[in-house]
Formats: C-alpha cells, structure tokens, sequence
C-alpha cells in the first residue's frame, strides 16, 4: 500500500517537472519585447519595492501622528510622615494621601493635522522617489536590452561578411592550385578572414555583457532571443514643450514633495508659538477618620523667550522652505539644459543616419560589386575586392555603431518620465 502511494507521488512529481520543463523551453522561445523586459524589471526590481514599503510606513505614521497623544496615569503618595509616632503610616496624618490620576495633554487639531499632513507628504515623497527609481530602471533596462540588439546585429553583419570571406578564400585558394592566382591572394583572403572573426570575438564579449546587465534587471528571463527593433526614429518628445515636460520628471517631482514638507514645518512652526495645554484630574485616598478629595488641573507651557526660541525656529523653518524651493528651481533648469542638448544630439543622429542610408552604405555596396565585377572580369585583383568588402563592412559598423548611440539617447530621452506602475503603488495613491 505505501509503495503504491509513493509510486503515485513520484508520478505526480513527474508529470508537474515536465510540465515545468515544457513551460520553461516554451517562455526561454518567446522573443522578449523592450516593454516586457521593462514591466519585468519593475516588478523585480529591490529598489522599487522598497519605496513602496516607505511610503505605506509613511501612511501609517500619518493615521497615527493625527491622534492626541496617550493619556499619563499617575500614582502617587504625599506627604507621607518620615519620623514621629506616625513615621511612614498611610492613615494616621491627615495630610498623607494616596493618589491616582490621569493627564491628557490637549493638542490643538491643527496640529495634529499638520503631523499628519507632514507624514501623508512623506508618503507622497517616497512615492516620488519611488517613480524615479522606476523611470531609472525602465532607462537602464531599455539601455541593456538595446545593447544586447546592437551587439547582436554587429554579430550579424560580420557573420554575413564572414561567409563570403571563406567562400573567398576557397575561390583565392583553388585559382592558386590552378595557377590562375597567387599566393599573396590566398594570403590576403586569409587574413580578411581571420579579421572578421577577430571582430566576431568582440562583437560575442559585447553581446555577453549587454546579457549580465540585463540578467540584473530581469533575470532568466535575458536569455530568451530578442523581438524585432524599437521604433527610435520618432522624436520622445518636442523641444517647445521641454519645461512642461521636465516639470514632470521624477526627479523635481521629489524636489516638490520636499518644498510641500518645508512649507508644511513652516506652519507646524508657527502653529507651534501657541503652547499646547495639558489637564489632569487626581483622585487622593486618605485615612478611615477623613474625607477623600479629588483634584482637578490645567498646564500651561510659558513660552518667555518666544524671540529666541519659537521665533529662531520659525526662521530656521522659512529657511528650508526657501532653500527646497531653490533646489526644485535649479533642478528643473540642470533638466532643462542636459535634456535639450540630448535632443539636439538625438537630431543631429538621425541626420547622420539618413546619409549613411540614403549615400554612404549605398556606394559602398556599389564599390564592392564594381570590384567583385573586375575581379571576375579580370581587370582588378582580388586584393581591390577585400578592401572594398573590408570598406563596406566598415561602413555598415559604423552605421550600427551611430545607431546604437542614437539608441541610448531615444532610451534616456524616452523614459525620463516612467512608463510603468504597479497595482500596489496605484493603491497608494488612492489612500491619499
């Protein structure tokens, strides 16, 4: 009996790896998209998830910040005889009382809206700091998942030229045999040859290393094959709306969210020069022969030096307001100017792009065919036809390679602001 039941588990355990095993060829062949790497890296991401903890701390740091403080229980004997007949008896004077009572400090509401206020703009700073750390990782993965495609299709194009290079070298070899060719021709297609897979050594160390930067934002998941190109040929935005969109950058959102606090402790500050009072009611037991008594007071904190004290404070306070208001300024302008040069940059990229594709790759290829003709034709040696194919290799890396830079900046011009949010940070942001 208990062999046929461990038989059925070892079937179960089976079948459920299997499946497993099916399910895990079956995601490592799906091509992975920039936008799913991106969704995967913010829902792996350590960093994301940790602003999202501080600002559900923060929410409940609010809740409580609201609330008046705990009341104070007080016990206590007085004036208890220490010497005479009645030393340290808690009946026999009647002045010795024993006493218990409660305090309740009386905190203005407003103050305790104001705590709370100060703890609900924490909560929203760290739901800033939070979408910055998703617009870093949706940048930084889309910058690894565009490395690994650029690195890719070098590996591609020298693969390309690699073929016909062994062809050649075949062809430069057989002419030599038949004594139609010679040997420094065998010698130069050698030689192209064992320089395109010295370019294809380093187009693998570049493809490997786009792949562990990759591995850090999503895992597994990086060697899956890559789906076709982005679109980078579409401006991620317009240089007349820069400000406005700058203004949404995480970056100064979190620079707002700390003027927002410091303007918040400006007011606490001021709500602080008018003290909070306290009232307390004791109740004080005597001895059997005299009557019980209850005692009822009310503090009040004597703020004397108000122009060194709750004043300074004030300052300080009106200060740091006016410094997060600068640094939020000063922000925006530093944006402002790195994003604009990018987009002239990103422009002047494409331009150089549209003359690779519209001249320069386009007479190249006319350059290697006009040679490969002569060669067959025999009018130019085979030398001419390997340094024309070496020239239009040449030309096509240089036109992946301006590409790939063009690539980078469309990624940091195109998620400056995050594209991503999870369920979780939208219900943050519904308990405001």
């Amino acid at each position: 009996m208990h062999f046929q039941i461990d038989v059925r588990h070892a079937r179960v355990a089976w079948t459920a790896a299997m499946l497993a095993l099916s399910t895990g060829a079956l995601a490592a062949g799906t091509p992975l998209t920039l936008a799913e790497a991106q969704s995967l890296a913010v829902a792996r991401s350590p960093q994301v998830a940790a602003f999202g903890h501080a600002a559900s701390s923060a929410r409940e740091m609010a809740v409580a910040a609201g609330q008046l403080p705990d009341p104070t229980l007080k016990l206590a004997v007085q004036n208890l005889p220490v010497d005479g007949p009645d030393a340290f008896s808690l009946t026999s004077d009647f002045m010795t009382m024993r006493s218990i009572g409660v305090m309740q400090e009386l905190t203005g509401r407003d103050k305790r809206e104001l705590r709370a206020r100060h703890s609900d703009l924490e909560a929203e700073k760290s739901l800033a700091e939070r979408s910055l750390a998703v617009a870093n990782v949706e940048r930084d993965t889309a910058l690894a998942w565009l490395d690994r495609h650029y690195a890719e299709a070098m590996r591609a194009a020298i693969d390309e030229q690699s073929g016909e290079a062994r062809l050649q070298v075949e062809a430069a070899a057989s002419a030599y045999r038949a004594a139609r060719g010679s040997q420094a021709d065998v010698l130069a297609a050698r030689s192209a040859l064992a320089m395109l897979e010295d370019r294809a050594s380093d187009a693998d160390r570049r493809i490997r290393a786009a792949k562990y930067a990759l591995v850090r934002w999503i895992g597994v998941d990086a060697e899956r094959p890559l789906a076709g190109p982005v679109p980078i040929d579409q401006p991620p935005l317009h240089a007349h709306d820069l400000r406005a969109h700058i203004e949404l950058h995480p970056d100064v959102e979190v620079l707002v969210k700390q003027e927002e606090i410091a303007a918040n402790d400006v007011k606490l500050a001021e709500a602080a020069r008018h003290p909070d009072w306290s009232v307390e009611l004791m109740y004080s037991q005597r001895g059997p022969a005299f009557s019980n008594m209850v005692s009822i007071g009310v503090s009040v904190p004597l703020p004397w030096d108000r122009p060194h004290r709750q004043d300074r404070v004030l300052a300080a306070k009106l200060a740091m307001r006016e410094q997060a208001r600068e640094q939020r300024e000063d922000m925006v302008r530093m944006h402002v100017a790195d994003v604009g040069a990018m987009l002239a940059e990103w422009q002047a990229g494409r331009e150089r792009l549209g003359r690779y594709a519209r001249e320069i790759l386009p007479l190249a290829r006319e350059r290697t065919q006009a040679a490969l003709g002569g060669y067959r034709g025999a009018k130019s040696s085979l030398v001419e036809v390997l340094a024309a194919r070496r020239d239009e290799l040449d030309a096509r890396l240089q036109a992946l390679q301006l590409e790939w830079d063009n690539a980078h900046l469309w990624a940091q011009l195109a998620f400056l602001v995050p594209d991503h949010e999870s369920p979780d940070i939208g219900k943050m942001k519904d308990m405001k």
